[in-house]
């Protein structure tokens, strides 16, 4: 049974060309980059040209990247290094649909005596900008705003709220791992401080990440150790992973054009379509301020984690937009920070695609889906087509 991937800000597969890139520093090319001799040397300086590369996809320079184990460490890495950089100042602003990278930190940070505004969001998945800026104080040390949502795809106005950020001596950071690779992003002409991302949503291996912290910008290591990344993270470099990302950031500059036409056009083919056959479905987000790959879809009067196991039988890999595989019936935080009505946050579905999805796997998915959701409805209590909706809020 073939594989039908639709779960790519989840994950995404190793690009054949970034693997081969890897591949030699596993086996011939494996010294340490630190070492003095030539042999660790010739690593140093693939470590060198990688950096270059991943500078180039966010229009940064070099010495501004800092290599990390993953998305959740560097936005860990930014917020905490705000807080020790501004030790007089103790508050931090978040919105309400953030990673738990960066929510459950703010969580903690509470219990040790910092003060956390989560910004609402309308029904939209959209900020307003006005109610940020009076969110702002004299003791706030650092805002962390996602640039886009992960399970909406809705994008923030990171930029705008970064210049406000500045304006006020507000140090601004945003968790940009959905966004890397997908839109263009150019830090060379933004007021963002801080910028979180991580390798394995753009094709590279799991276990890589970077943050990007703007020269000049005060910065206090997380990770404490050797010399590595300038004395900004100590720990001896996973060279494979870096060489991988540094490739994977190459193609991701060639493929933007690719994920904001075709990747984009088999998105609104896969949303239109499943939208015209299933009665009673909506989209969940704004569908204009959105990456170009994403669709969250709620399917009225059923559960996602019905729909994912029926459409796991046919080989189709999504994600449902409620939490119950963690042991919670509650739909997704960020579903309930939209107001999405329960009957449709219970049966939400997000489809993320990439530039390796084809236009027949999304033909088999609008085949398939239908009947499961009919399916589904058939056995529900509270599913009566043609009549308004009736189950309890």
């Amino acid at each position: 049974m073939k594989t039908v991937y639709l779960d790519n800000n989840a994950t995404t597969q190793v690009a054949t060309e970034v693997l081969e890139a890897m591949l030699p520093f596993f086996r011939d090319l494996y010294g340490n980059p630190s070492s003095m001799h030539f042999f660790g040397g010739q690593v140093a300086r693939k470590i060198r040209a990688a950096r270059e590369q991943m500078a180039a996809l966010i229009g940064a320079i070099p010495e501004e990247i800092i290599f990390t184990s993953c998305g959740t460490e560097s936005d860990n890495a930014a917020i905490r290094s705000a807080l020790a950089t501004n030790p007089n100042r103790r508050h931090i602003v978040i919105s309400r649909v953030e990673h738990p990278a960066v929510k459950s930190l703010g969580m903690d940070l509470v219990r040790h005596g910092y003060r956390v505004t989560e910004l609402p969001i309308d029904k939209e998945g959209l900020l307003d900008l006005e109610q940020y800026e009076k969110s702002l104080t004299p003791d706030t040390a650092v805002v962390s705003l996602m640039w886009a949502n992960n399970e909406t795809g809705v994008l923030f106005p990171v930029e705008k709220a970064a210049e406000i950020a500045r304006d006020r001596g507000i140090l601004f950071h945003t968790d940009a791992v959905q966004a890397v690779g997908k839109i263009p992003i150019v830090m060379k002409t933004n007021a963002i401080d801080m910028l979180s991302l991580s390798g394995h949503k753009l094709h590279a291996p799991k276990g890589i990440g970077v943050l990007y912290v703007r020269k000049g910008t005060k910065y206090n290591p997380f990770l404490i150790g050797g010399h590595q990344e300038k004395q900004r993270r100590g720990g001896t470099e996973n060279t494979p992973s870096i060489i991988g990302l540094g490739k994977a950031c190459e193609l991701a500059a060639q493929n933007m054009e690719t994920e904001n036409t075709k990747v984009k056009g088999l998105r609104d083919k896969l949303e239109v379509e499943l939208l015209s056959r299933i009665p009673n479905s909506r989209v969940n987000g704004d569908v204009l301020h959105r990456l170009p790959n994403t669709t969250n879809i709620s399917f009225e009067f059923v559960e996602g984690e019905g729909i994912l196991l029926l459409m796991d039988e046919h080989g189709i890999c999504a994600s449902s937009g409620s939490a119950c595989t963690s042991g919670s019936l509650q739909p997704s935080h960020v579903l309930r920070a939209m107001g999405v009505p329960f009957t449709m946050a219970h049966g939400s579905i997000r489809f993320s695609l990439s530039v390796y999805t084809t236009e027949a796997e999304i033909d088999f998915v609008i085949k398939k889906l239908p009947p499961i959701i009919e399916r589904l409805r058939s056995m529900s209590p509270y599913w009566h087509p043609g009549e308004p909706a009736c189950a309890p809020e």
